[in-house]
């Protein structure tokens, strides 16, 4: 997945992972009741800073926080935009 966009400094891209739709016990969540997704994979990074690379890649599988980022849609699709600092975690 590619976007046409290039973040600046330490920023990331990030496509979030779709709201769960049902429960482990198998109960459809209504659109109302679904949390925010707090994993997604990065589509775009920044160069980084001066001493400070930026460490996570495109495609990286990645944990945020549940309030990190700018919510940004790019033709038609939404993404988050945040600071590297802002990512938890890369899920391997």
């Amino acid at each position: 997945m590619s976007v046409n966009i290039k973040p600046l400094a330490d920023r990331v891209i990030v496509e979030p992972a779709p709201a769960e739709e049902k429960t482990a016990a198998g109960i459809i969540i209504p659109d109302t009741a679904k949390e925010k997704p707090q994993k997604g994979t990065v589509v775009a990074v920044g160069p980084g800073k001066k001493d400070e690379p930026v460490t996570v890649k495109v495609g990286d599988k990645v944990l945020y926080g549940k309030y990190a980022g700018t919510e940004i849609t790019i033709d038609g699709k939404e993404y988050l935009i945040m600071r590297e600092s802002d990512i938890y975690a890369i899920i391997s």
